[in-house]
């Protein structure tokens, strides 16, 4: 089968910036050197359009798990612009339709299936879905986002400016134009290309997969690091309308921290998470099915099974019991209730719901460890 002819353009950046990156800018700093500043800017610069990429095309548009005033916005479209990724339309087209047909090779833009490489940036070098290049109409919402239209319709103006303009502006104001332009601009711009590209390569390759096995995406906490927080894909492939990645407060995730953040002030509103209920049920149910995989291969493990499944269903019950109490008591709460009988009785069943709730899940976690032993 012949292969779809090559995108030259996209050929030429990713071969002449890899190159100015790995070799111009170390034999610049050998014999040059870059000062405080221009490695400030360029970690700083890493940081605004990388977490543009993620904050803005990938959590806000593309998923919709938040909503942001015009001013955020504004910064994320030109910052998005300058990670030189194509324009916020574009882009969410790909990804909504990477979701959609996850891990489908005649489907998925960056399919995993098809191997790292392919994943990671090989989709990028070919016309492989040349038909759908300017088919939005999966993104009708977002045409009628007239920032999202102003970025999408003067795309390449404010990305000439943002990766030109703008590092050579700052190394005028620092006296050394061509270093900033080296640092801030061609490595940075390296830097943050590979780091959204391993969200679609490695992401789907390397770790595990706590919640779902329906697809190829892990949680990977290194990756996280290098990812601005989404390094935790299993997680946002089965719940993808959350605005976090990482949910526990210490899983690192500067993209939530920045939403939640200018959330404090405002700028950011109705911040969508995933009911606790459906993780810790996810999560459950992802060891459950590893267990019968585990057993379908042993003899005699049916009286185990069955076992473990009763208890299992006991604590999915306890565990719906102890969520619903949750929720009244929030509600009431919210309702201004605290000083009511009702609403004490309430807290206490809460509290008697969860802790039986807890020891059935030791309870069963212990049997399932007891099971392999």
């Amino acid at each position: 089968m012949q292969k779809p002819p090559l995108i030259i353009t996209n050929i030429l950046i990713f071969t002449l910036t890899g190159l100015i990156a790995l070799v111009g800018v170390p034999v610049y700093a050998f014999f040059n050197g870059f000062d405080g500043f221009e490695i400030f800017v360029c970690v700083f610069l890493i940081y605004f359009s990388g977490m543009s990429i993620t904050a803005g095309y990938h959590r806000l548009w593309s998923h919709k798990t938040y909503q942001a005033n015009s001013l955020v916005r504004a910064v994320l479209a030109i910052g998005g612009a300058m990670a030189l990724q194509n324009s916020i339309l574009h882009w969410c087209s790909d990804h909504r339709v990477h979701h959609r047909f996850v891990d489908k090779n005649d489907k998925d833009p960056y399919s995993a299936k098809q191997g790292f490489w392919f994943s990671h940036i090989g989709w990028m070098l070919r016309h492989y879905q040349s038909e759908r290049y300017d088919d939005y109409s999966n993104c009708k919402d977002l045409q009628k986002d007239k920032i999202v239209m102003w970025q999408h319709n003067y795309y390449i103006p404010i990305v000439l400016a943002t990766n030109f303009g703008i590092p050579m502006f700052l190394g005028w104001l620092n006296g050394d134009v061509f270093g900033m332009l080296l640092l801030a601009g061609v490595f940075r711009l390296v830097a943050v290309h590979h780091a959204t590209f391993f969200i679609n390569s490695l992401a789907h390759i390397w770790g595990k997969q706590p919640y779902t096995d329906s697809n190829t995406a892990r949680d990977n906490g290194l990756l996280a690091f290098f990812t601005f927080g989404e390094g935790y894909h299993n997680y946002h492939h089965i719940f993808e309308y959350d605005y976090r990645n990482g949910i526990k407060w210490w899983q690192f995730d500067p993209t939530k921290w920045l939403i939640y953040g200018l959330s404090l002030i405002g700028w950011t509103k109705n911040l969508r998470r995933c009911p606790e209920e459906r993780i810790e049920k996810a999560k459950l149910a992802m060891i459950m099915q590893r267990t019968q995989q585990r057993f379908s291969a042993k003899k005699e493990a049916d009286e185990m099974l069955a076992k473990l499944q009763r208890e299992y269903d006991v604590l999915i019950a306890k565990m719906g019991e102890y969520y619903a109490a949750k929720k009244r008591l929030i509600e009431c709460k919210q309702n201004s209730l605290k000083q009511s009988y009702e609403n004490l009785e309430l807290a206490y069943k809460y509290k008697e719901l969860k802790q039986s709730m807890l020891l059935q899940k030791q309870k069963w976690l212990a049997m399932h460890e007891l099971s392999f032993a």
